[in-house]
């Protein structure tokens, strides 16, 4: 096991690695930006270097800086979080090229799954089901996207092969308007994510977004934790998560978990990771897969009994996995609330001073949060400050302690968006479970319009 991991990461998530750490008995090294000088966290560290200004670029993707610190404290491990440098290919191979271990999977696996045209061609590869498409990246002559088009089929959805995070991608509803949203689209690509690379899917029109956990070894071993149910999203960021997803078929699931599992094995990958799909009368279609630990882990966790950013430091370490897929055991639900420092109803961010802070408790309650009252919220990074958990024997009972928990919730000098998850949560079609992806948004535009 490591003596000291460096934590190249900001905010809840670095908190939480640190929490992982210290129950292991391991030291932590937090870097941080001038930005998060006073952070929590930071505070709590073992060791604690600002490796720059507030401008990410200059300090959490700022990689000489981070590796520098790490030969200077001795550090053994690197684990990245999510965001910033967590699915960089080239950061996990100058980790190791530095002679560390990094908390994830192997640069081979964070170059192909981040490719997702290549993402694709080793999930068809190995098994599991896509969503009908290209299989390739999209040529250079029209009228061979105009016949790859055909073939699919309208409405179609035009992706960059290296986006993320609801970037480079378009809804083409005819075949008039595909040349001109590809011409967008690749400019877009290229300026984004360095990579102009395209493909086509077909666009469902009601789907789920329904995503699979699972962990993997360096013996060979791959299990997969359950599902979770994201589809709550705005503009292609989740807002709500849950586990299980309501409603659907346990056979179903437990088969397409078995071939992301099977998946792994395959591609020999390593540590946590996450397949997405679309879910549709009945169909998982893969999207993509995050090399990563994800926003959400906290109601697997929950309902598996399983710490997961444990379980990546003891893969990173070598370990074995300690249990074979049937001693993996779920029980409950839970229910995540992603809390973002923004106007509830405009959306738009709400850097600034916490001046009062009362974070709910009770039963089933968890909070994963850095911020505290005085605490500064930075204008530079992404707007959530924190994560509300509540789980319950049944998904009724956790609906019912996080409505309880966001009535509790005090948080001033700032807005959040917990308005709008106190509204969600009390809303019929939601309560019902098995809302697509899209009804988020139109539940908005609606709210909107009303009071407009």
């Amino acid at each position: 096991m490591f003596r000291k991991i460096l934590i190249a990461n900001r905010g809840e998530i670095a908190q939480r690695i640190q929490r992982a750490c210290h129950e292991l008995g391991i030291q932590t090294v937090i870097v941080h930006a001038e930005a998060d000088r006073d952070a929590a966290y930071v505070r709590h560290a073992d060791e604690a270097l600002c490796i720059g200004p507030a401008p990410s670029a200059r300090s959490y993707l700022n990689i000489p800086a981070i590796l520098a610190a790490a030969r200077l404290t001795g550090a053994q491990a690197v684990h990245p979080g999510y965001g910033f440098l967590s699915e960089n290919a080239g950061f996990a191979d100058a980790v190791e090229a530095a002679g560390l271990a990094f908390i994830g999977p192997t640069a081979a696996a964070i170059r192909t799954m981040g490719d997702k045209v290549q993402a694709k061609q080793a999930m068809l590869t190995a098994g599991v089901p896509c969503v009908p498409g290209t299989e390739g990246e999209l040529p250079d002559d029209p009228q061979a996207i105009l016949a790859a088009a055909r073939k699919i089929g309208y409405p179609l959805i035009v992706k960059a092969a290296g986006g993320g995070g609801g970037r480079g991608m378009r809804v083409v509803e005819a075949e008039t308007a595909l040349l001109a949203a590809v011409e967008t689209t690749r400019a877009e690509a290229a300026a984004a994510f360095g990579n102009p690379a395209l493909y086509m899917e077909r666009f469902l029109q009601r789907p789920r977004h329904i995503e699979i956990q699972v962990l993997a070894d360096t013996h060979g071993n791959a299990v997969w934790l359950g599902e979770r149910d994201c589809s709550m999203q705005r503009r292609h960021q989740k807002v709500i998560e849950e586990s299980p997803a309501p409603g659907l078929p346990e056979g179903a699931v437990a088969a397409i978990g078995e071939r992301c599992a099977q998946a792994c094995r395959t591609l020999g990958y390593r540590g946590a990771g996450t397949f997405e799909f679309l879910y549709e009368d009945g169909q998982f279609y893969f999207i993509e897969m995050n090399t990563r630990l994800q926003v959400e882990h906290p109601v697997t966790e929950l309902t598996t009994g399983i710490d997961l950013v444990q379980m990546q430091i003891r893969i990173a370490a070598g370990e074995a996995l300690p249990w074979p897929q049937s001693a993996i055991q779920r029980r409950g639900h839970a229910i995540e609330c992603r809390i973002n420092a923004e106007n509830p109803r405009s959306f738009l961010p709400s850097p600034g001073r916490i001046t009062e802070w009362i974070a709910p408790g009770g039963p089933g309650i968890r909070v994963d949060s850095h911020a505290y009252p005085g605490y500064i919220v930075p204008p530079h990074y992404d707007s959530m400050i924190g994560k509300f958990i509540a789980y319950g024997d049944t998904r009724e009972q956790a609906l019912a302690r996080m409505r309880v928990a966001l009535r509790e919730t005090v948080v001033a000098g700032i807005d959040t968006n917990i308005a709008l998850h106190r509204d969600l949560l009390t809303d019929p079609v939601f309560c019902e479970g098995g809302a697509g992806i899209h009804y988020l948004e139109t539940w908005i535009a609606s709210r909107t319009s009303a009071s407009g």
